[in-house]
């Protein structure tokens, strides 16, 4: 299956909202690695300034190596700078019902990473791809689906 992706240029990507409803909410964090094959082409890190995020669990979340993101005042924004990142290319998403939903109005193809990894999302995934592949935790969720991209291309 990871076969399939060897030759394509896609991103994978993590978005974190302020609400699980995006008629509601914003995004507070979009962080999205480009790929050609498992070459990483470019990283994409990008916050909602904090005052803007009004969900205190949210701020807490995210409140980690604050000088490697760009941070905005909108979640306009935020989209604006991905759709330049992302071009025409494959969205491998966690795909879960608020992604979804907030990359709804994106025109790209989109497909569950987890497709990829023999697996599907469910509560536990993260720690389950951290036993399966031996990877150390992280905060950056696109980070931990690479490095298991790479490890279940070698397999």
């Amino acid at each position: 299956m990871i076969d399939e992706l060897l030759s394509k240029e896609y991103v994978i990507l993590e978005l974190i909202p302020t609400d699980l409803n995006p008629q509601r909410g914003d995004i507070a964090q979009l962080s999205a690695l480009k790929l050609k094959g498992l070459e990483l082409i470019d990283r994409f890190d990008y916050r909602l300034n904090e005052k803007n995020i009004n969900n205190i669990y949210i701020e807490n979340m995210i409140n980690y190596d604050r000088e490697n993101f760009i941070y905005v005042d909108s979640t306009a924004e935020i989209f604006q700078a991905f759709k330049k990142f992302i071009g025409d290319d494959l969205l491998l998403i966690i795909d879960n019902e608020y992604t979804k939903n907030y990359l709804s109005d994106l025109k790209n193809e989109k497909e569950s990473v987890f497709k990829y990894l023999n697996t599907h999302h469910h509560e536990d995934v993260f720690q389950e791809l951290i036993d399966k592949y031996h990877l150390e935790s992280s905060n950056y969720l696109v980070d931990l689906l690479y490095e298991s991209l790479i490890y279940e291309s070698n397999r």
